[in-house]
């Protein structure tokens, strides 16, 4: 059975199994942007809509700029998977999932057409236009789930969505910026430093403790940040561009009109 679109972006439905109501109602307020992460964009789709696969998203944006829906956007479909953001774990049945045709970093990770961006740009410009969505709540899905994705990965334009009114960003400090190696947080330092730097990764939203200590988890949520806002190199290391970026957004974050 099929169902009218919400979006007139939309060139067809092809709906997924893979949905049920939402925990809190049918209204949605992260838009969550992945890639496929498979060598064929016409698999992705066939198993975004799978019964046995038990995954899907909202929509789906091919290369060539084609729009699929799947799911209506009222239905919580299963694209976060587990996941963690702002003290939530159960980001599907808050968000609206876009998967975009992409193989990513295991089948060679090619750029993204502009078509396809300035389809992508389009559709969540609509979704938010219909949905009351902050800013800083347009995320990626390694932002989410640090420890499995890294999805839509640092070619992803999130400077290009920004100046077309779509998600909180800053320009990334330089990486030379704020000096000497020496002040840089690595894996297996600890300290205040350490703490201080969690602390304010937690405050925007990861899922990181306050340990004192830069381990594993730590350096997996540094390396999302910079997939998504500091994508010159993408490390772990907390250095003095991830750092002083990190900041930045956090104070953007703060002087943005509270709904």
């Amino acid at each position: 059975m099929s169902f009218k679109p919400n979006s007139s972006l939309v060139d067809r439905v092809v709906r997924s199994p893979n949905c049920e109501a939402r925990r809190d109602g049918p209204r949605a307020d992260i838009l969550l942007l992945h890639y496929t992460g498979m060598q064929s964009s016409q698999a992705a789709l066939e198993r975004l809509c799978d019964p046995i696969a038990k995954v899907s998203a909202h929509y789906m944006v091919f290369e060539d700029g084609e729009v699929i829906q799947m799911v209506p956007e009222a239905l919580r479909a299963h694209h976060a998977g587990v996941s963690f953001w702002a003290g939530d774990t159960d980001i599907n049945s808050r968000s609206i999932g876009i998967e975009i045709a992409n193989p990513g970093h295991d089948w060679g990770y090619p750029d993204y057409p502009d078509h396809q961006m300035s389809a992508v740009i389009e559709l969540c410009r609509d979704i938010l236009a219909r949905n009351v969505i902050p800013p800083e709540l347009v995320l990626a899905h390694s932002d989410i789930a640090p420890t499995r994705k890294q999805d839509p990965g640092e070619k992803f334009p999130w400077a290009k969505l920004y100046e077309s009114g779509i998600g909180l960003w800053v320009k990334p400090a330089p990486l030379a910026f704020e000096g000497a190696p020496s002040k840089w947080l690595r894996q297996g330092d600890n300290g205040e430093a350490v703490a201080t730097l969690q602390k304010q990764f937690a405050a925007y939203g990861y899922g990181l403790p306050t340990n004192g200590d830069y381990d594993a988890l730590t350096k997996v949520v540094v390396t999302a940040f910079q997939l998504h806002f500091r994508p010159e190199r993408v490390d772990g290391v907390a250095d003095g561009s991830t750092q002083t970026t990190l900041r930045a957004l956090l104070a953007a974050r703060a002087m943005l009109p509270k709904s």
